[in-house]
């Protein structure tokens, strides 16, 4: 009788593995450091090189340890392949240019990550390839932007810093209208809270240094998706040279097994603080889609119905003093998603790339500090959070 489907949980503690041969074998997957492989004759040397047998041979074009972290991923976003690379750029970058040619057009969310906005706005022009970016929030201004030449839509399934959540639905069906690919960078959610390709997304990408790993102890980027396009990635990836060493890839997969558990303590601990710190008089907004006041809050229950992670945005009064206030407890850091809180600056870090008045026309203030909630106990972490805001 058929296998009962496993739950998230599960599946990121076991994916990615073969099936194990009877004797004595290892729990935990080896490292494969080997940058080359040896072949017993030229008939092997060919089934491997055409992709024949799915054989290693050259650390440029992959390893054991990204192959199965790259099961792991397809089986967790639910697609049918998956591309690991050095970088979340490096992902993000395979994935366009595996579509993109010069002359073609892309739409983009104007709150994508403050790299993600150069690279549309100021390399790839230098290729032919031209952005019109728009609120993604706006079904109709993102419809209005597409143009006969338009190819791929981008967006975030939550944005960074403001938290936004775009109807991922309905812009799946604007770009297939269209004949274009959706593209949408997950990082911020993970696959335990939201599943972009169940909901018509053609490519998933992430930074798997952040929720993936969980940890920040390793570095790499991903992209899901139909496998005719992950293989023009790979393509790209493979000549550019953007491949994920067989360390972070080993790596990722140890923080991957505990991603159903700590998703769900993030979850649950930034929406706690959230509502505490919607309520404070010192706090000015809060940027969360787990508040009522939020302007994607019911499209946000919808998609989002197991919790939104572990990110939120505020705008505090006198944040210096808040940070200073927190040195020693919460980090200052110029990232994300580890299971400790950290605190970072928008302004300064990840959307430094984007001009200043563009900046201020998204919301993103010299003010604004982003938080990503840890796993610790709420009663601690609420506790620091309260007397530094008292400070």
């Amino acid at each position: 009788m058929p296998r009962t489907p496993l739950n998230l949980t599960t599946l990121a503690a076991r994916a990615g593995e073969e099936a194990r041969p009877s004797g004595s074998v290892p729990l935990a997957e080896p490292i494969y450091q080997s940058t080359v492989y040896a072949f017993p004759d030229l008939e092997a040397l060919e089934r491997a090189m055409s992709g024949e047998e799915p054989n290693p041979f050259y650390y440029r074009n992959g390893t054991p340890n990204a192959g199965t972290l790259e099961r792991a991923l397809a089986a967790l976003e639910g697609t049918g392949a998956a591309l690991v690379a050095a970088s979340g750029m490096a992902a993000i970058s395979a994935a366009l240019l595996g579509v993109l040619e010069a002359g073609d057009h892309v739409v983009a969310d104007a709150r994508v990550y403050g790299v993600s906005y150069a690279l549309l706005a100021e390399e790839l022009p230098r290729l032919g390839i031209h952005t019109t970016f728009v609120d993604a929030c706006d079904p109709e201004a993102v419809e209005a932007a597409f143009r006969p030449e338009t190819r791929v839509l981008h967006v975030e399934s939550l944005t960074n810093p403001l938290m936004t959540v775009p109807d991922v639905p309905r812009l799946a069906e604007l770009a297939h209208g269209r004949g274009a690919v959706l593209s949408v960078d997950n990082t911020f959610a993970s696959p335990a809270v939201f599943r972009p390709a169940e909901h018509g997304a053609d490519l998933v990408t992430h930074s798997v240094s952040k929720y993936l790993s969980g940890h920040s102890n390793a570095f790499g980027g991903v992209v899901c998706g139909r496998e005719d396009l992950v293989a023009a990635a790979r393509t790209r990836l493979t000549r550019l040279g953007g491949t994920m060493s067989a360390f972070d890839a080993w790596m990722t997969l140890q923080g991957l097994k505990t991603l159903g558990l700590r998703m769900r303590a993030h979850s649950g601990n930034a929406q706690a603080v959230a509502d505490v710190l919607a309520n404070h008089p010192r706090v000015r907004a809060v940027y969360h889609p787990g508040l009522s006041d939020h302007p994607q809050f019911h499209r946000a229950m919808e998609l989002f119905p197991h919790g939104f992670g572990g990110m939120l945005s505020a705008e505090i009064e006198d944040a210096p003093a808040f940070v200073r206030a927190l040195a020693g407890r919460i980090p200052l850091a110029p990232s994300l998603a580890d299971v400790v809180t950290t605190l970072s600056w928008p302004w300064g870090t990840s959307h430094r790339a984007l001009p200043e008045a563009e900046r201020r026309r998204l919301g993103i203030t010299p003010g604004l500090l982003r938080l990503s909630i840890g796993i610790e106990d709420i009663g601690d972490l609420l506790g620091e959070l309260e007397e530094a805001l008292e400070g």
